[in-house]
């Protein structure tokens, strides 16, 4: 079998260079939270394909269902000759709606897939063309969810104009904007460039990935609730990153109580296989006619098989409460290593559950952010076997996504490996 240096150098002349890599191990083989290179190397994994695999990689409940459904069929199209699994699938969905009343669902294969059909489905239900986003906020890289996106680089830059009818304000952050004043910025808005009849929806990740995993304040939240009440706007909430109990609740936005009324959901639904999907107030979704939604790999018997025995464990395995579990732990060892002089020093740990992230600091002193530092930690920990990722507008902080199911002394051997980066960091 290829070194990991010799499929890099394949990887080059091959693969073009505007698909980055965050490490550069090639997998082999992986188990639970733990994966091992082709050259035989074992990490443990705290990013899981960045929360995908939160019920661990290769779950057996997971593997039965889809080997079970491949001796069956692979493929028909939902749109020729359609499955049981898409409607059941819809239906358990349906019934875990984080809002009242009546709900339909329907699958794609991407997460920028469900989030430019959520737009759609929007404009269709209101009549109306523009978005309104979130600076920081993720949304996909395809063009209309790369033009939602609140980041240039690298998702807008070199790809031209994006197209129209996105506006973006800004989003608390610590040191950033506050409530009041995003909220103040919606109100700007509408009196200087949009009339509020003219926008279709408000999308927002109730807790932000790539933005540095930075929690939706409850008063940001119940204001665009109001704000779409008074407006007649739809509020989508993009669940891609937050949903299926990676912060202690099936969706991220149930922490706040208030209602969405589309939900993007993507990564962790499948398990490791490709599904994501849309779910929305009935009437809602009931606006497009027959034929303006679906996709030839939309809602595969696969990923339905697969989405199917991913929701049986988490109800079975309660990985809700187990979401929290790990997120206190993770929080405690976090905030011990932010209380010593022998590690790099960073700052508080924020998220909710097992989404917990945190910015690597300049110095003890004040609150700059080293970013430089982030790539350097990352690197030390992949030398100690431990796979972490680096987050925020400026790649300032480290994420920690460990799947749900991963018992404490594997998860502490990779909190280990994080400290003695940290400690190497220093010592440097």
């Amino acid at each position: 079998m290829a070194l990991n240096t010799e499929l890099a150098a394949r990887r080059e002349a091959a693969v073009p260079r505007g698909l980055g890599s965050s490490t550069a191990v090639y997998a082999d083989r992986a188990e639970g939270a733990e994966l091992w290179d082709v050259e035989g190397r074992r990490y443990i994994d705290l990013a899981t394909g960045i929360a995908v695999v939160n019920v661990g990689h290769r779950h057996p409940r997971i593997i039965k269902a889809v080997q079970e459904q491949l001796t069956r069929f692979s493929h028909t199209a939902f749109q020729v000759a359609p499955y049981e699994s898409y409607v059941r699938l819809a239906e358990r969905l349906n019934a875990m709606a984080p809002f009242s009343g009546a709900a339909k669902s329907l699958f794609f294969a991407t997460g920028a897939e469900a989030t430019e059909n959520a737009v759609k489905v929007a404009r269709a239900a209101t009549g109306r063309p523009a978005v309104i986003a979130f600076a920081g906020g993720f949304h996909g890289r395809t063009l209309f969810a790369s033009a939602m996106t609140g980041k240039v680089a690298p998702y807008k830059r070199p790809f031209g104009m994006m197209p129209g009818g996105v506006y973006h304000v800004p989003f608390p952050t610590q040191g950033g904007a506050t409530v009041t004043e995003s909220l103040r910025a919606i109100d700007t808005l509408f009196a200087a460039d949009l009339d509020p009849s003219s926008v279709a929806a408000i999308i927002i990740e109730p807790v932000q990935g790539e933005g540095g995993f930075h929690v939706a304040p409850q008063a940001l939240l119940e204001g665009l609730r109001a704000l779409c009440d008074t407006h007649g706007i739809l509020l989508i909430a993009d669940e891609i990153q937050t949903g299926f109990a990676r912060t202690g609740r099936t969706f991220a936005i149930e922490h706040s109580g208030v209602e969405p009324d589309l939900v993007t959901v993507a990564k962790a639904l499948g398990g490791g296989f490709p599904i994501s999907g849309l779910i929305g107030r009935a009437q809602v979704m009931d606006a497009v006619d027959p034929g303006g939604l679906g996709g030839t790999y939309g809602g595969s018997p696969i990923g339905c098989a697969a989405a199917l025995a991913v929701l049986d464990v988490l109800e079975s395995e309660r990985l809700c409460e187990r979401a929290e579990t790990v997120g206190q732990i993770l929080r405690a060892r976090l905030a011990a290593f932010a209380a010593r002089d022998d590690l790099a020093p960073i700052g508080p740990a924020r998220g909710l559950g097992a989404m917990i992230g945190f910015d690597v600091l300049a110095s003890r002193e004040g609150a700059a952010c080293d970013p430089a530092r982030v790539k350097a930690i990352c690197a030390k920990a992949l030398e100690h076997g431990v796979i972490i990722l680096s987050c925020g507008a400026n790649g300032e902080a480290i994420r920690l996504l460990p799947p749900l199911t991963i018992d404490e002394a594997t998860l502490e051997e990779g909190l280990a490996g994080l400290e003695a980066a940290l400690r190497d960091i220093v010592a440097a």
